[in-house]
């Protein structure tokens, strides 16, 4: 059977559509590099989407914006419509109050996904969606079980809003995603967005002696110079 081109320039996309006819899709978003190929896959099929970007989690502020403006650039380049969310911090760390110190996809991860589900789906209960899903479960570092699960728990209380639970990871879109990235030559983040995934994530670097993140240096583009040779 001969090898399938999954890259960029290779990849043949399939017309998506969405699970039951949905008309509206609002698609929340992380950040740039994980939301960039499934914005592309969304227009190539020309599915009505607005990118609702809602990330109180990502800390500090500085960090958050630049997030947020590399998203918007890149839905500005397809013509995307773009929805600003509240960045309001202080509702996340009430939330989060005593899982300071749980790992990386644990109760704190999903507490925190919880909340910017429920706030996904409130703003696509009031504003004429039908149908939500998330650019999280494009990461290899998530675990998309968890993700699915709060997605559904989320538009289970919110009628007539569906949960769309679809792998972006399959037929190579975690290695377009990369690519994309470093076409686009998007910020390229270190951290999954929060303090305390900031703090463990300089702890192991400090205890393999590796230098701290250091904040919005890196690029994609200048990250991956020489792999292409």
């Amino acid at each position: 059977m001969a090898q399938v081109d999954y890259s960029l320039k290779g990849y043949q996309r399939p017309v998506l559509k969405t699970p039951n006819g949905e008309k509206k899709l609002l698609m929340h978003s992380c950040c740039a590099p994980c939301a960039g190929e499934i914005m592309a896959a969304l227009a190539a099929s020309n599915i009505d989407t607005t990118i609702f970007f809602y990330n109180p989690n990502i800390h500090p502020q500085e960090e958050y914006q630049l997030r947020k403006e590399e998203n918007i650039r890149f839905a500005q380049k397809l013509g995307m419509d773009f929805v600003d969310g509240d960045y309001d911090k202080d509702n996340w760390f009430d939330r989060i109050k005593g899982q300071e110190d749980e790992p990386e996809r644990g109760a704190r991860c999903t507490t925190c996904f919880d909340m910017r589900f429920e706030v996904t789906a409130q703003y696509a209960q009031k504003n004429g969606f039908d149908l939500i899903s998330s650019t999280l479960g494009i990461s290899r570092w998530k675990d998309m079980d968890q993700i699915n699960g709060c997605g559904e728990r989320a538009t289970a209380t919110h009628p007539g809003i569906s949960y769309w639970d679809f792998n972006w990871r399959k037929r190579g879109g975690s290695s377009r995603m990369l690519e994309l990235s470093k076409r686009e030559n998007f910020y390229q983040q270190e951290y999954c967005g929060c303090v305390y995934s900031l703090r463990d994530t300089n702890q192991r670097r400090t205890s393999k002696d590796r230098e701290k993140i250091q904040r919005g240096v890196k690029f994609y583009q200048e990250a991956m110079k020489g792999l292409d040779k």
